[in-house]
C-alpha cells in the first residue's frame, strides 16, 4: 500500500496537541523575550516589540488559534514586565505605552488569524491532495482486477491501511440487490453500512468497522468511504459484465457450432431418407403383389421414413433460421390461404382429430413468406395432434388488433406442463421427456424463429377450460390499396 494513501486524515506528527501546544507557545515567548533582553541597553523598546509577533506567527502556524492567541497577550505581559519601566513590575509610568500595548495585542491577535487561515487552508489542501491520491491509486488498482474476489481483497486493505478499519464485502447473491440506501452509522460512528450501488443496479453493501477505542469515522472519512464504495461498485459491475459477455460470446460460439452440425447432418441424411421412401413407394407397386404382411411392413417402413424426413427438415430449417441464410419472401396474402395450405400438408394426422374454425371475413392482409408461416402452422398442427388424444378438437382461429394480428392454434387435451410454457420454444425441450410420442424438440423452435423473423413473436399458454393454446402474433402492416373498378 502506497504511503500517501496510509492513515488518512490522521492529526500531523508535528502538530502538538493539547496543553502542550499552550506551553510550547509560552515557552517560545518566554525564549524571545529572554533573548530580547540583552538588546535592551542597545535599541529602544519599540523596537523590541517588533520580535514579539514572529512568536504569535510561529505559534498560530505551527499550533494553532488557541496557542496563537496565549502567545500574543504574553507577548503584551512580559514586554510590559521587562521592557517597559518600571521594569519587572505590570506598571507603566508612560501612559502612551498602552497604545503601544493595544497596537501590539491587535496586531498579534490579527496575525494569528490570519495565520491560522492560511494553515487551515494548508492542511485542507494537503487533505484533498491525499483524498485524490487514494482514490487514484484505489480505482488504478481495481480497474486491473479481475474477479470479485480480488476487488474484496483490494478494498479490506485499503480501508485497512489507510483508517484502520475492518471491511468487509457483503455481495449480493443476484440481480435483484437490495436499492441503495443512504449511508447508515451507528451512535458511535464506529460502524458503516456502504451501499455498493453502480450505475445500473446494486451489488450488494460493505460493512466497515472501526477498532476497538476509535472515536469513529469523521464526515469527511465517511464521505471518502462512500467514494471508496462507489469506485468498489463500479468495478464488480465492470467484472459482472465481462462474465456475462465472455458468458454469451460462448453461446454463441456453441450455437455456431450446434447449427453448423445441424445443418451438416441434415444435408447428409435427407439423401438416404428420400431413397428409401421410393424404395418402399417401388416395392407397393412390384409384381407380383405383396401380401398383406408385407405391405404393412413396407408402409410401416415408408411412414417412418417420411416423419425422419420431416424431423431432417426441421433441423435443416432450424439452421437455416438461426444462421440467417434464409431470406423472407414476403407477399400480401390472405390467411385463409397459408392456413389452408398447412391444413392439407398436415391432413394425415389430423384425419382422426375434429377442426374448428373462427377466421372472420373482415381479416386484413398479411404480409408473410408463405412457406415458412405454412411451416409454422404445420409444426404447431402436428404438435396438436400429437399431444391430444383421436377425436379432440383442434381450433384454428385469428384475430385483429390495433397493432399486430393474432394467430391462434388451440385444443382441448390435457394441456401444457405448469410453468414450463416458456422452456417449451427451447430446442431440443418437449413438453413430455419420457414420452413415446415420437419428435425430437424442434418444432416450437422453429415456430418461434419463424414469428420472430417476421418480426412478431409467440406464447404458450393454458386455456381456462382445459387444454393448450399458441398464439403467433405478427406486426399488422398496411396492406397495398386494391385497383379500383371502372363500370
Amino acid at each position: 500500500m502506497p504511503t500517501s494513501a496510509r492513515k488518512l486524515f490522521a492529526p500531523l506528527t508535528d502538530r502538538p496537541a493539547g496543553w502542550r501546544a499552550y506551553a510550547i507557545a509560552a515557552a517560545v515567548v518566554c525564549t524571545v523575550a529572554a533573548a530580547s533582553a540583552p538588546l535592551l541597553r542597545h535599541v529602544d523598546p519599540v523596537n523590541i516589540v517588533m520580535l514579539f509577533p514572529l512568536a504569535v506567527l510561529f505559534a498560530a502556524v505551527r499550533l494553532g488559534r488557541g496557542p496563537a492567541v496565549l502567545a500574543a497577550f504574553l507577548s503584551v505581559v512580559l514586554f510590559d514586565f521587562f521592557f517597559v519601566a518600571p521594569h519587572l513590575t505590570l506598571a507603566v509610568s508612560d501612559l502612551q505605552y498602552l497604545v503601544t500595548f493595544g497596537v501590539m495585542l491587535a496586531v498579534a491577535l490579527i496575525t494569528a488569524e490570519l495565520a491560522t487561515g492560511l494553515r487551515a487552508q494548508r492542511d485542507a489542501a494537503e487533505e484533498r491532495e491525499k483524498r485524490t491520491r487514494a482514490l487514484y491509486e484505489m480505482g488504478r488498482e481495481l480497474s486491473g482486477a479481475l474477479t470479485t474476489e480480488q476487488i474484496a481483497e483490494i478494498a479490506e486493505r485499503f480501508v485497512h491501511d489507510g483508517f484502520g478499519a475492518q471491511a468487509t464485502l457483503l455481495q449480493a447473491d443476484t440481480g435483484d440487490a437490495a436499492p441503495a440506501t443512504s449511508t447508515r452509522h451507528t451512535e458511535d460512528d464506529a460502524h458503516l453500512l456502504l451501499p455498493l450501488q453502480a450505475p445500473t443496479r446494486a451489488h450488494g453493501t460493505m460493512a466497515i468497522v472501526c477498532p476497538d477505542g476509535s472515536p469513529g469515522f469523521t464526515a469527511e472519512q465517511r464521505q471518502l468511504l462512500e467514494t471508496f464504495a462507489t469506485l468498489i461498485a463500479i468495478a464488480l459491475e465492470r467484472v459482472h459484465y465481462v462474465a456475462v459477455a465472455q458468458a454469451a460470446q460462448l453461446d454463441m460460439a456453441s450455437e455456431r457450432l450446434r447449427n453448423s452440425l445441424l445443418g451438416a447432418l441434415s444435408h447428409d441424411l435427407r439423401t438416404p431418407l428420400t431413397a428409401l421412401v421410393g424404395l418402399a413407394d417401388t416395392l407397393q407397386m412390384s409384381t407380383p403383389p405383396l401380401s398383406a404382411a408385407q405391405t404393412e411392413l413396407v408402409q410401416a417402413i415408408r411412414d417412418d421414413a417420411l416423419r425422419s424426413s420431416a424431423q431432417v427438415h426441421n433441423l435443416l430449417d432450424m439452421a437455416r433460421l438461426q444462421s440467417g441464410q434464409i431470406r423472407l419472401r414476403r407477399e400480401w396474402q390472405p390467411l385463409e390461404e397459408v392456413v389452408g395450405a398447412a391444413l392439407q400438408a398436415r391432413a394425415r394426422q389430423l384425419a382422426n382429430h375434429r377442426l374448428s374454425f373462427d377466421l372472420p371475413a373482415e381479416l386484413p392482409l398479411i404480409e408473410v413468406d408463405a412457406v415458412l408461416m405454412e411451416r409454422a402452422l404445420c409444426n404447431l398442427l402436428e404438435n396438436a395432434a400429437k399431444y391430444t388424444p383421436p377425436g379432440s378438437t383442434i381450433e384454428i382461429a385469428a384475430r385483429e388488433r390495433e397493432t399486430h394480428i393474432d394467430i391462434v392454434v388451440a385444443d382441448d387435451g390435457p394441456g401444457l406442463p405448469p410453468g414450463r410454457e416458456r422452456q417449451l420454444f427451447d430446442k431440443f425441450s418437449r413438453g413430455q421427456g419420457e414420452s413415446g410420442i415420437p419428435g425430437v424438440g424442434l418444432g416450437l423452435s422453429i415456430v418461434q424463429a419463424v414469428a420472430e423473423a417476421h418480426g412478431g413473436s409467440v406464447r404458450a399458454e393454458n386455456r381456462p377450460g382445459g387444454g393448450a393454446r399458441f398464439v403467433i402474433e405478427l406486426p399488422r402492416g398496411e396492406p397495398p390499396a386494391l385497383p379500383e373498378r371502372h363500370a
